[in-house]
Order: C-alpha cells, then sequence, then structure tokens
C-alpha cells in the first residue's frame, strides 16, 4: 500500500495521510466523519512548535519534523518477533493484552484469563457503531491526528466493586522500521472498584518509528486504582501519549512513569479531580542520555473540594540529553480545602546536559494549601569523595547516588514485585551508561 507522508513541520503538505490510509481504518461512516474532522483540525494547526506555550520546550517540527508512514498490519513473521518481546517484558502474575504496531494481537494475550469482573473490547470492535471515543475536549494537534489515525486499542471495563488480584499489562510493540502506529484506549473502573493497570512501551527490532497514544480514564467512586507506565522504546523513537483521567469520589490513584528510552518522548497528562475526598499521586522518573529528549507535561484541574494532589518528578539526565517538565496545579473556585504539592528535580550528569522545569499554580480559591518547587544541579562532589574514599569507583559511587536521588519517586509505587521491577530497570540503564 502506498502510504505517504502528513504534514510536515513546515507546514508543507507533502501528501494526504489521512486518505491514503483511510481504507484500513475501521469504524461506521459517522466514525470516519468524525476522523476527517480531526484530520482537517491537525491540517489547520500541523505539528506543535515552541511558539505555542505548551509545546514551547518540546518542539516537534524541529525534532520530528514528519509523520511517518503508517505501520503495515502485522504479519505471521512480525508477530513472531513480538511474541519474543512480549516474553522478554511482561511481568510476572499480570494479564497481558498486546498490541503490535497499533494492532490487537489475541494469540498473544491472555484474554481467557481475564476474571468475568474485567470487560474486553477493542477500539475497532467499539468504532463500528460509536465515535464517542474519537472525541476530547482538547484541540491538540496531536490529539486530533491521533483521534484521525487510530487504528486500534483496548475498552476495558472493571466492573463496581471488582477486586482484581493480578495486574493487567498492556504491551505495546513496535515491529516495523520507519513507520507510524496510532493507538486509543480507553478504561473504566467503577465504584469500589481495586485494580494495577501497567503500560509497556516495547521494540523488536523496529528503528526510527512513531508511537501516538491516547488513553482516556474514568475511575468511579471509593475505588483503588495504581497505573504504572514504562516506556522503553527503541533509542531513535518517537513516543507522544495522551491521558485524559476523570477521578471520583473517595477514590485513591497512584500513577508512576519511567521514561528511559526514545529518541523524542511526550507524556501529558490531564487529571480532573471531580469528586471530592479523593486522593492523588502523580510520579515520574526520567532516564536520559545522548541527546534523547524526554517530556512530561501534566495538567492536575481540582475541580471540587477537599481533595489531595502529590507529585513528584525526577529526571537523570546524561550527556547532551533534555529533560522537560511542565506542571500545572489548577484549582477551581468551589474546590476549598484543596491540599496540592508538586515538585521536580533534574540531576545533570554532563555539562552539556539540559533540563527545563516549569511547576505553576493557578488558584480560583482561598481556602487551599498549594505549593511547587523545582531544583537542577549536579551530583554532590562532597558525597562521592566520601563512597570513593572507601573504596568504591567512581562509577559505582555515582549509581548510588543517582539510585538514591530516584528512589523518592520509585518508592511510590505501593506494589513491592512492582517498584522492584522498575528499579531492576533503572539499573540496567546505569549500567549503561558510557
Amino acid at each position: 500500500m502506498n502510504v505517504a507522508l502528513a504534514k510536515t513541520g513546515s507546514g508543507r503538505a507533502v501528501s494526504d495521510l489521512f486518505a491514503s490510509a483511510e481504507g484500513r481504518l475501521p469504524g461506521s461512516p459517522a466514525v470516519i466523519a468524525a476522523r476527517r474532522e480531526a484530520f482537517e483540525t491537525y491540517e489547520r494547526l500541523g505539528l506543535p512548535h515552541r511558539r505555542i506555550e505548551e509545546w514551547k520546550y518540546t518542539d516537534l517540527r524541529a525534532l520530528v519534523g514528519e509523520v511517518l508512514p503508517l505501520a503495515a498490519a502485522p504479519d505471521a513473521a512480525a508477530l513472531k518477533r513480538a511474541a519474543d518481546a512480549v516474553k522478554a517484558h511482561a511481568i510476572a502474575g499480570a494479564r497481558k493484552l498486546v498490541l503490535v504496531d497499533g494492532v490487537f494481537a489475541a494469540d498473544l494475550s491472555d484474554v481467557k484469563a481475564l476474571v468475568s469482573d474485567v470487560g474486553l473490547k477493542t477500539l475497532r470492535e467499539t468504532l463500528e457503531k460509536d465515535a464517542a471515543l474519537l472525541k476530547t475536549a482538547s484541540t491538540d494537534a496531536v490529539i486530533a491526528l491521533n483521534a484521525a489515525m487510530a487504528t486500534d486499542g483496548l475498552v476495558l471495563s472493571i466492573a463496581d466493586g471488582a477486586q482484581l488480584s493480578a495486574p493487567i499489562q498492556i504491551i505495546h510493540v513496535a515491529i516495523a522500521a520507519s513507520a507510524s502506529a496510532f493507538t486509543r484506549s480507553q478504561v473504566a473502573v467503577g465504584n469500589g472498584a481495586r485494580a494495577t493497570i501497567i503500560e509497556s512501551f516495547v521494540a523488536a527490532g523496529a528503528k526510527a518509528y512513531q508511537v501516538s497514544d491516547a488513553v482516556i480514564v474514568t475511575i468511579g467512586d471509593n475505588a483503588d486504582v495504581a497505573h504504572i507506565r514504562l516506556m522503553d522504546d527503541a533509542p531513535d523513537a518517537v513516543n507522544v501519549t495522551s491521558q485524559f483521567v476523570t477521578v471520583g469520589a473517595n477514590t485513591k490513584v497512584n500513577f508512576f512513569n519511567l521514561t528511559s528510552g526514545a529518541a523524542v518522548s511526550r507524556l501529558q497528562g490531564f487529571i480532573t479531580l471531580a469528586g471530592e475526598g479523593s486522593d492523588l499521586a502523580i510520579n515520574g522518573v526520567n532516564l536520559l542520555k545522548k541527546t534523547e529528549h524526554g517530556d512530561t507535561t501534566l495538567v492536575v484541574d481540582h475541580a471540587v473540594p477537599n481533595c489531595v494532589s502529590r507529585e513528584i518528578f525526577r529526571a537523570v539526565v546524561d550527556d547532551r540529553a533534555h529533560s522537560v517538565f511542565q506542571g500545572r496545579i489548577i484549582v477551581r473556585p468551589d474546590a476549598q480545602k484543596t491540599d496540592g504539592k508538586m515538585m521536580t528535580r533534574a540531576l545533570l550528569l554532563s555539562d552539556e546536559a539540559e533540563a527545563d522545569n516549569k511547576p505553576e499554580l493557578e488558584i480560583f480559591a482561598d481556602d487551599v494549601s498549594c505549593g511547587h518547587g523545582a531544583t537542577a544541579g549536579a551530583l554532590d562532589d562532597s558525597l562521592l569523595f566520601y563512597l570513593k574514599a572507601r573504596g568504591l569507583p567512581e562509577k559505582q559511587a555515582q549509581a548510588l547516588l543517582i539510585q538514591a536521588f530516584v528512589g523518592e519517586a520509585i518508592e511510590q509505587i505501593a506494589d513491592d514485585g512492582l517498584r522492584e521491577h522498575v528499579i531492576g530497570i533503572a539499573e540496567r540503564w546505569l549500567e549503561g551508561r558510557s
């Protein structure tokens, strides 16, 4: 199939990506119309650039330039390679749901192992009847492009009162080189439910690919949800993920993100606390080297009173890499008794490493407790000297200090097994430093 490039970073229309791929995109006539409208939005806006405030540190026109052709549907050989990758990255005890180049792979997934309290459909199935999943309040160009091009995804529903004993792991596997994959998923967690959702982004030999993912999460009242995202794409890949999360009342949510791959990555999350008495923890670590660019952009919207939010982020930046953290806490006029705190720290391991931290507060209520902070600096020379004086080689001494630095964020993962898994990823990253 001949699929050409979409609009380039300069705004020049090379070809019509949507028209070329339309025959492969699922959906009813109403869905296709919604896709066309979304693509027109993308065509009008083009890739985000530094003159857009929310994207000033991550200029996709300069960093990416163009959207690659849509990846072909995976064949038997691709699925075999994906199976090997799944085996390598599967978390013990988790129920796996696998997407290969943006297409659900049922044969690689633990569909039959899902308990009766978990409903599963694919995006492809859902779009044959309803276009609602393609619509969000955001007019962001990359979100519009994802709506236009989403090939598949997962629609998960966790029943009221369900207590899932095993995590659900969604594994995105990239196979095709120099191609793009677009996925969009929905997770609905019922009232009183307890669940752990893990998302993993990995490559099976693919190079220079692009991933565009969108996730829409709704969490009911009195629920307890952990959401762990592990992004370990190929070193020359691009990953742009958008998350939309709505939290009910008296609910506990613990979100953690680890970025340890991709040439260019951005996680943008829009979280609304829509029910009183809820507790939100958002934590993350960027491990960046060479010329990698990792961006975490979060908006936490306190829409109702009596909610707590905590954000702890750490970035370790080596060589000529660039870490970005943009965090905004919004407190609406009626959201009295809000308690919102945000802290981001960056550790620069070379003179050419760069970190941009931009914490913001928008407070429209008067009875609140909110604060933010940001720091950036190098390893403490006195601590390094202390460790080296006791016989540790410099690299090992640095590794111990770096592990302690990122530990505060990683320790927020409640599950012991998952926490050790994340620590293992961080340790392997440290071992790979030149």
